[in-house]
């Protein structure tokens, strides 16, 4: 099975292992399923921004006060 060897910094290494301990995985699971995790995260989104996008007309008939204006935010100036 092809492996991978990652380097860290020890503050890197040290907070990768707590966050490992806090899910009750090993580090080699929690490494393991961090990339596969992301996928999953990643395609959701994507999903969920086709999902809002398409229905979008609909939830601003529905609910006219919260849909944004054109201008933009109102009182909010640009950085």
């Amino acid at each position: 099975m092809p492996s991978l060897n990652i380097t860290f910094t020890d503050e890197e290494l040290a907070s990768v292992r707590a966050a490992a301990a806090a899910e009750g995985k090993s580090l080699k699971q929690y490494v393991h399923d961090l990339p596969l995790r992301e996928q999953q995260r990643l395609q959701f989104v994507r999903y969920a921004a086709a999902w809002g996008d398409a229905h979008r007309a609909e939830f601003d008939e529905a609910f006219p006060d919260e849909a944004p204006s054109a201008a933009g935010p109102q009182g909010v100036e640009a950085a």
